[in-house]
Parts: structure tokens; C-alpha cells; sequence
């Protein structure tokens, strides 16, 4: 009988402990779980503008997202690559930096020789503008598009397209290396035969106006405008860089299956493309 008591008594004693130890991880896997910062996204914007003269004014337009979770300052100098001079990234800081290169472009414009204004023949606005849009967020891959903007004078204004991917992991700007192996001559075949997958939009007298029509260079070079998403990797390119003005900014997809044998073993498993 004192056999049975004691053998029941260090059963219990024994499930009390796993108990306690279970507890005691799951506690620990709370606290692990609540000391992982929720990554956040916000944004700072400006718009102004100055009159300089009675034909001439002068618009400042600006856009920057903001990331209070990022704390890598490698990664932030990445992330505001075009942006010199930024040393506090937080909220307020970002808005102190739009506003000072507000007022630096302002600066520049007026404190020219007034003469030239003389040579403007009819009212108009110059323009400067700068905008961060979030493309996605996903698998710990931040990816950024900056559309820069300007206008001064002429038949037209200018714009041309970034487009950054940040690996949230290594906190480092990612490579085309880093997605795909493909030799550069079989990637720019692919480039050139899908010329015409995402039309530019341009037409003429005779309708649609074929991408591959407007083509300025006979090779199409894989540049480092890319970004991805579910199905396929794609290319950016701006205004005059492989087309005529008129085509505008164009995109070119190069599909997973295109790509099928060179992606990356570490890319295609975060991404888990079959």
C-alpha cells in the first residue's frame, strides 16, 4: 500500500513539473514573440510653390516613406540612396530634410541672374518632385518605387523610375544575382521577346503603337529597375532609356518559368515558387 502512495505521489510530482516547464516555454515563446518589433510604414509629403516673376512659378512636390522600425543605418543610407545629407530618419527628421530641400530649390531658381526670366515668353510653372510608393512587403522583401520629376522650360517635362529591393533579413539592397543565375545574353533574348507582353499605352493616327516599334536600342539590357511579385520578375525602364519619349516609362515581365533552372535554391524557397 505504501508502495502504490508513493509511486502515485511521484506520478504527480512529475506531471506538476512537466507542467511547470511547459509553461515556463510557452511563457518564453510569448516574450520572444512580443519582443519582435510589428514592422510599420508611414510617410511624410510637402507641396509648395512660389511665385518668382510674373510669367514664372515655381511648384516643389515631395513624397518619403517613412520606416520607424528600421534601425539598420547601412539600410536607411540604402533605402534614401538619392537623399544626401539625411542623418535623423525618424518622422519629424524626414519632414525637417523635405522642408530644407524645399527651400534649396526655391533658392536656387530666384538667386539666378533675373535676365533670364526676360526670355519667358508666356506664364508656366517649373516643377521638381520626388516620390517613395510602396510596392510591397512581403517574405521580409521591402520594395520601393521613387518617380522622380522636373520640369524647366521646353516641349516637355522629364521623369524616370527607381525601383529598390530591400532584404529585410540581411538588411541589404538585393542583386539580380541574388533572384537569378541566367547568363545576361539569355535574359536580354527574353527581354527583347517580351518587348510587347505590357503595352506603353502610346498610339498615333493608326491605333496602338507597338513597344518594339518605338525600340531605340537592338539590345535591351537586363537593368537594375527590377522588382517581382507571385508570377513573374520584372524590368523598368524610363523615358529614352530603350525607347522613344513618346513610349514613356516601359515594363518588361520575364516569367518564374522563364526563369525556371536559374532561380536562386534561397530565393525560390522564401518565395516558394515551384
Amino acid at each position: 500500500m505504501k508502495n502504490t502512495i508513493k509511486a502515485f505521489l511521484l506520478a504527480t510530482l512529475f506531471i506538476l513539473s512537466a507542467c511547470r516547464k511547459a509553461d515556463s516555454k510557452n511563457t518564453e515563446t510569448k516574450a520572444e514573440t512580443k519582443a519582435i518589433p510589428e514592422f510599420k510604414i508611414d510617410s511624410v509629403k510637402i507641396t509648395d510653390s512660389i511665385k518668382v516673376s510674373e510669367k514664372l512659378t515655381l511648384k516643389y512636390e515631395s513624397t518619403m516613406l517613412v520606416f520607424p522600425t528600421i534601425t539598420d543605418q547601412a539600410l536607411l543610407d540604402s533605402i534614401y540612396y538619392e537623399r544626401k545629407g539625411i542623418t535623423d530618419f525618424s518622422k519629424q527628421g524626414l519632414q525637417n530634410f523635405l522642408n530644407k530641400d524645399k527651400t534649396e530649390y526655391f533658392s536656387s531658381v530666384k538667386d539666378k541672374n533675373n535676365d533670364w526670366t526676360s526670355d519667358i515668353a508666356y506664364p508656366q510653372t517649373w516643377n521638381s518632385g520626388a516620390f517613395m510608393k510602396l510596392r510591397s512587403h512581403i517574405k521580409d522583401f521591402l520594395q520601393i518605387q521613387y518617380l522622380y520629376s522636373s520640369y524647366e522650360g521646353g516641349a516637355h517635362g522629364n521623369y524616370g523610375f527607381s525601383e529598390r529591393i530591400f532584404d529585410l533579413k540581411t538588411n541589404k539592397k538585393l542583386q539580380l544575382k541574388d533572384i537569378t543565375t541566367m547568363p545576361k545574353a539569355r535574359l536580354e533574348q527574353l527581354l527583347f521577346k517580351n518587348i510587347n507582353t505590357i503595352p506603353s499605352g502610346t498610339t498615333d493616327s493608326q491605333g496602338a503603337v507597338k513597344n518594339s516599334d518605338m525600340l531605340l536600342l537592338e539590345v535591351i539590357p537586363a537593368n537594375e529597375n527590377f522588382y517581382f511579385d507571385d508570377k513573374n520578375l520584372y524590368f523598368h525602364y524610363s523615358p529614352y532609356e530603350i525607347a522613344a519619349f513618346a513610349a514613356g516609362d516601359i515594363t518588361i515581365p520575364v516569367s518564374w518559368d522563364e526563369l525556371k533552372g536559374t532561380l536562386t535554391s534561397e530565393f525560390k524557397e522564401r518565395m516558394k515558387i515551384n
